[in-house]
């Protein structure tokens, strides 16, 4: 966890889960480290990490309790909500598959429970009415603990002012997803900023241009500052006076691409936003 003198706003910055044998043998895990020590290993050296299996296979209590205990303090995970909640024509026809999960034992994370993600598909065009219904089913509390949601759509028809001021009015926040295969939205819809970012190379050592790695680190800053970064477009006129109001929480995550390089690329963004 990153804290500037600056402002309040905590920036957490990490990767897509942690078993991955392109980060094993000294690419990112140290030759010979334990499968079973990967999680603790991966918590020390980065700031949250996001749990993409949740997506695919619901997991017990024991293990949100099992990967609370091998985690440090300050340290939070995001979960990627069950795809059946979302991976539909209809969001109302999820909401129920939405409460199940939220209710598997995601609260055993504790205070290292982080944002909850609600990715839609790729052919789910925005619908006002649906997409509200939805958002009216998300609680914000469980448990006693606060629950911060984002959405991350995958149709450019979600690039409109409707969905902004609909997704603000709940409080929910938008994945800025840094892809050339999704809509880029950088307006702020939360108390809190969600990046994905997906053009990691193979060929940059650090997943990225140490140029663009500046980039993102300037963003980011802007960002928990309570600011719109100047050089991301934004959908809604009103956005950038919505934005300019309180430091805020911000969570980066390096995601796909070239998969191998983005431990890197996260601690080298880590190493800019704390010397900046």
């Amino acid at each position: 966890m990153m804290k500037s003198g600056r402002t309040s706003g905590h920036v957490r910055v990490g990767i897509g889960g942690w078993n991955f044998a392109g980060w094993r043998a000294g690419v990112f895990y140290p030759p010979g480290l334990p499968q079973t020590k990967e999680l603790e290993f991966a918590s020390r050296a980065l700031s949250s990490i996001e749990i993409n299996s949740t997506f695919y296979t619901a997991q017990k209590p024991a293990v949100y309790a099992r990967w609370r205990d091998e985690t440090p303090d300050g340290f939070q995970f995001s979960l990627k909500a069950h795809r059946l909640a979302t991976q539909r024509r209809h969001l109302r026809e999820g909401t129920e598959s939405a409460v199940r999960f939220l209710e598997s034992g995601i609260t055993e994370l504790g205070a290292k429970l982080g944002p909850i993600v609600w990715q839609l598909s790729p052919f789910y065009r925005f619908d006002a009415v649906d997409l509200e219904y939805f958002f009216a089913v998300l609680p914000d509390t469980l448990d006693g603990l606060p629950l911060r949601h984002v959405l991350e759509p995958r149709h450019e028809s979600f690039a409109c002012a409707d969905y902004v001021r609909l997704a603000r009015e709940y409080g929910v926040a938008t994945v800025y997803t840094d892809s050339p295969d999704y809509p880029n939205i950088a307006d702020i819809t939360s108390s809190f900023v969600y990046a994905r970012l997906m053009r990691s190379q193979a060929d940059e050592p650090a997943g990225y241009t140490p140029s663009d790695l500046d980039h993102w680190a300037e963003r980011a800053q802007a960002w928990q500052r309570g600011q719109a970064p100047r050089d991301l477009t934004l959908v809604d006129a009103d956005s950038a006076a919505e934005a300019n109001r309180a430091p805020r929480d911000l969570f980066i995550y390096f995601i796909s691409a070239a998969k191998a390089r983005n431990p890197a690329a996260a601690q080298a963004l880590i190493t800019r936003i704390v010397s900046g």
